[in-house]
């Protein structure tokens, strides 16, 4: 299964200016939030999050909130995706490959999962 989501990297930048890290909160765990370095690497994970979920065919909810997926990094700085016990077996999720880009003003996640 394949998701995608964009998102203006804007709608992150006032997010925070309004919020701050309360904001980032809704959405990412303190460790996710030590790996965001502007506004426009909040809005990749955003978009990987929304990616994600549509992957998973249920979007953000019960089933899977946002802490239920999990981001981090590489040495290198790719970006790594997991889900949480739960939701790996309530999908029976095999493995998890995601892709980040950024141009202009808006970020562009993909996810790809395969359930076994």
């Amino acid at each position: 299964m394949i998701g995608i989501d964009l998102i203006k990297t804007d709608r992150m930048k006032r997010l925070i200016e309004r919020f701050g890290d309360r904001g980032l909160q809704k959405f990412l765990s303190e460790n996710e939030i030590l790996l965001i370095k502007n506004h426009r690497s909040a809005a990749g994970f955003w978009a990987a999050k929304e990616a994600c979920s549509k992957a998973l065919g249920c979007g953000i909810g019960s089933e899977c909130g946002f802490h239920d997926i999990i981001l981090s990094k590489t040495p290198k700085g790719a970006p790594v995706i997991d889900l949480s016990t739960r939701v790996k077996e309530m999908f029976s999720i095999q493995s998890l490959s995601v892709s980040i880009t950024h141009d202009g003003d808006y970020a562009i996640a993909v996810v790809a999962l395969q359930k076994s």
